[in-house]
């Protein structure tokens, strides 16, 4: 029990730590992968001589150390600060480390996928480079020994139908960006959330569910449609001129909590506000007041499209390759990290409505680059975004061993906009003629 209350101010303040000089930005990126058994094509459970637990152990080295609960393997912690977790359905996600070019987010993701690889091929498990799990039914999918996710479980059926397929069957990429003051902050999650379905349908990979096509481009985006309203989708208040970090604490203190911790434990709370537990309203810990290690975990669980913590995450991208999983800090860098082509995209996005922006984030789904907001084709905005970006990564002027700058990595976004044709409709051409209706083939596509 602690004597005074976690003010609005300390809230307010624990966002603006997140404030950096220009010189200190980095790049964090997160990409999250599906696996499964090779021989079967199944579903991996976490127990088993070639079950998900057995890969953690065997990734256990001297610059990963496990993290345990109950006695279950369920991370590792790198010595960079990078971590490997798992999802609810056994989704292996690497958090990688604040790195400061792009050359070197590449690198980590590389060394990565081959460090999990020569484990995994030993397990006789694959990793799928779409974003929806195409085969097996949600209830096939076996559940990761997280005490955390047996709350969510029970919660999520409560606010939505889609919320148990987002935890089991999906898996994203994410890019995690800095910024310099409150303003910064601001004028970054406006063009953040204005973009995001236009960066939804440039990576769109997941046009199947249930062992056929889905009828959908990206079937993991249309999960988050359905999944809890109050903590999901685009925030109203990203779009008011005066939006701060006082905003955002209003935002997130509506959303309902999930749990809190104590003594190493999560505890049940869901659908409690935690206005109640700042005035020791809190059923399950009544008296008990809020820590600021409370309100960092109950932030932590709202889930938009972007999500301000004590830095920007872009979270609306389907997983793939690596070179996909590059392209996405690549673009948002580009964008973002370059006042002259951020300048120029805030022209493109600043008399876009909130209701125009959500009207988007469902179109993209079905549509992708065919979809159009104000009358513009979603391809023509993302050819002009990509030609920002290149030219911002160019300014940026950080070379590899063979004097090439980032923007080499925006190229295969660079194909997906030109072409006009997603990864998600490249594969649906192939499943309606030389895969003829089977779907078998995209296991092959595997993660390298």
């Amino acid at each position: 029990m602690i004597d005074k209350p976690l003010t609005t101010k300390a809230m307010i303040e624990f966002f603006r730590c997140g404030c950096k000089p220009r010189m200190s930005w980095g790049i964090g990126t997160e990409h999250e992968k599906i696996p499964f058994h090779t021989s079967t094509l199944a579903p991996v459970p976490y127990a088993g001589k070639e079950g998900i637990g057995a890969l953690l152990e065997a990734l256990v080295d001297s610059d990963w150390q496990a993290v345990r609960e109950d006695g279950n393997i369920i991370a590792l912690q790198g010595n960079n600060g990078a971590s490997i977790t798992l999802e609810p359905g056994g989704q292996l996600e690497l958090s990688g480390a604040v790195l400061f070019n792009l050359h070197h987010t590449h690198a980590e993701t590389k060394h990565h996928l081959q460090h999990v690889m020569a484990v995994a091929d030993r397990l006789h498990i694959g990793f799928l480079t779409t974003a929806f799990q195409p085969q097996c039914l949600r209830q096939d999918v076996p559940w990761m020994p997280k005490s955390r996710y047996a709350i969510m479980r029970d919660y999520m059926p409560k606010v939505g139908s889609q919320g148990l397929d987002m935890m089991l069957r999906t898996s994203t990429v994410q890019a995690n960006l800095d910024f310099s003051s409150e303003q910064d902050m601001a004028k970054k999650m406006r063009i953040a959330c204005c973009l995001q379905p236009i960066v939804t349908a440039l990576f769109a990979a997941s046009p199947f569910k249930d062992g056929k096509a889905s009828g959908l481009l990206s079937t993991r985006a249309a999960c988050w449609l359905d999944t809890d309203a109050q903590r999901t989708g685009i925030p109203i208040c990203v779009f008011d001129d005066a939006f701060g970090f006082s905003d955002w604490v209003e935002y997130v203190l509506d959303v309902p909590m999930y749990f809190v911790m104590r003594d190493g434990q999560f505890i049940d709370c869901s659908g409690a506000s935690f206005r109640d537990f700042q005035a020791g309203n809190l059923t399950v810990l009544k008296g008990q007041l809020p820590t600021l290690d409370d309100w960092a975990l109950h932030t932590s669980t709202v889930f938009p499209d972007v999500r301000l913590k004590q830095f920007i995450e872009m979270r609306g991208a389907d997983a793939g390759s690596l070179e996909m999983t590059t392209a996405l800090p690549a673009l948002w860098k580009g964008l973002l990290y370059d006042g002259v082509s951020e300048d120029a995209v805030w022209q493109v996005i600043k008399d876009w409505s909130h209701s125009t922006v959500n009207q988007l984030r469902e179109d993209v789904i079905s549509e992708a680059l065919k979809a159009k907001i104000k009358g513009v084709l979603v391809q023509e905005i993302a050819l002009h975004l990509l030609h920002l970006a290149q030219q911002g990564l160019q300014r940026s002027a950080n070379y590899n061993a063979e004097n090439e700058d980032e923007s080499i990595y925006l190229q295969p976004l660079w194909t997906v906009a030109r072409s006009g044709e997603t990864l998600a409709e490249n594969w649906l051409k192939k499943y309606h003629g030389a895969w003829k209706r089977n779907i078998k083939p995209i296991f092959g596509i595997a993660k390298h």
